[in-house]
């Protein structure tokens, strides 16, 4: 009974260290514990080949056991940092050239636990920056000192308030560090919230860059211009189909773009609306699906895929909680052209089967060969997508 009771995929490992004063039955766990791990790892590699790319690409497991695997950001070393949300761990894995097979992944480091979400990660000049709810971190010479690093509180005055307070993170053009300070309900009119700010990498000259913003976990800029490009994720339970994710451009400082009042760029509030309305405020630059959750996001400029998807966007949809049917759980590719968001369409899925989630896509990152990064925070996991010609 207590055996045929375990359902968790981590069950395996869990009858292995488990020590029974009974030898026939430890013998019976550990020779059951051993013939599941084979299963299943067959059963993952069935779930991978279930993924549907566009032809010619190839998803492959990059880095595995990267537990809650979030955003990411590249080391000048080749160092890649993941963030986490629920662990409160930042990890460090080394990436390697390898003439045969491209990229490969060292063993995951992990760094430091027992921090309070520390979601973003970004990188300037050899130091490592992690963002908490209420502060932000910043680990000096960081490649140097994976086996011993140490850090300095560069911020620690943001609201404490945990929903919609993990943050992503990213310098942009001019130097400075942006973050944002996410609505601190599903909706609601609070000051000081729902805005994208930007310092100094030293923690001065704070100051609003956007307004607005419900919840972003994900921006970027795009190549050779100052331009912002940012998801935001829409506000729940106004139905299935309502109100749409967001895609938003920022070109300049100042911009509100309709939280809490107005959502999709047309859809006033049915309780926060009051006198404002949405013609007020700047409109996504691509409207969603609704509640996909889009998270990280980045321009493509590799050689690796073919020419006619450089310069477009690539978005890790988180996948929707707040919906009769689940949407999302994928990659969207959203074409940008001379600065307008003119299509929006599903590059890679399948982390969606049955109506049941087996993996939820958070952030994308580019590798110097062209390929693509992808993290997973609920396989653990981040993969790598290749292109090939047949």
């Amino acid at each position: 009974m207590w055996l045929n009771g375990l359902g968790r995929k981590d069950a395996a490992m869990n009858l292995i260290r488990v020590r029974l004063d009974w030898p026939g039955l430890t013998c019976l766990v550990l020779a059951a514990g051993l013939s599941m791990a084979p299963a299943m790892a067959d059963d993952f590699d069935a779930k991978l080949a279930g993924i549907e790319l566009p032809d010619g690409f190839k998803i492959e497991i990059f880095a595995d056991k990267v537990r809650n695997a979030r955003s990411m950001t590249m080391g000048a070393k080749g160092t890649l940092f993941v963030g986490t949300r629920r662990r409160g761990d930042v990890h460090a894995i080394p990436v390697t050239r390898d003439p045969a097979n491209g990229y490969e992944a060292g063993k995951v480091i992990t760094l430091v636990t027992d921090l309070n979400m520390p979601n973003g990660v970004a990188y300037k000049d050899g130091d490592l920056y992690v963002s908490e709810v209420t502060r932000i971190l910043r680990f000096d010479d960081i490649e140097e000192r994976l086996d011993d690093p140490t850090f300095e509180v560069v911020a620690d005055d943001f609201p404490s308030v945990r929903t919609h307070g993990w943050k992503y993170i990213a310098f942009g053009p001019d130097g400075k560090l942006y973050v944002p300070i996410g609505a601190p309900c599903n909706v609601c009119n609070d000051s000081g919230y729902g805005v994208i700010t930007r310092m100094n990498p030293d923690g001065t000259g704070r100051e609003v860059f956007a307004e607005g913003v419900r919840n972003t976990v994900g921006f970027t800029w795009q190549p050779g211009t100052d331009i912002m490009w940012f998801t935001d994720n829409g506000r729940d339970r106004m139905g299935d189909d309502i109100p749409p994710c967001e895609l938003n451009r920022a070109p300049q400082a100042g911009m509100h773009f309709g939280f809490p009042h107005c959502h999709g760029g047309e859809i006033p509030d049915p309780d926060f609306a009051g006198a404002r309305t949405c013609d007020e405020f700047t409109p996504p630059a691509r409207k969603l699906g609704p509640h996909v959750a889009p998270l990280g996001l980045k321009f493509y400029t590799g050689e690796m895929f073919p020419a006619d998807y450089r310069g477009h966007l690539f978005i890790a949809e988180h996948g929707s909680w707040n919906r009769s049917e689940p949407i999302g759980y994928r990659v969207s590719l959203v074409r940008v052209e001379d600065g307008a968001a003119v299509s929006y369409e599903t590059f890679a899925e399948g982390w969606l089967q049955d109506g049941e989630a087996w993996g939820r896509p958070v952030d994308v990152l580019m590798l110097g060969d062209g390929s693509l990064l992808v993290s997973d925070d609920l396989a653990h996991k981040i993969y790598r997508i290749t292109f090939e010609l047949a």
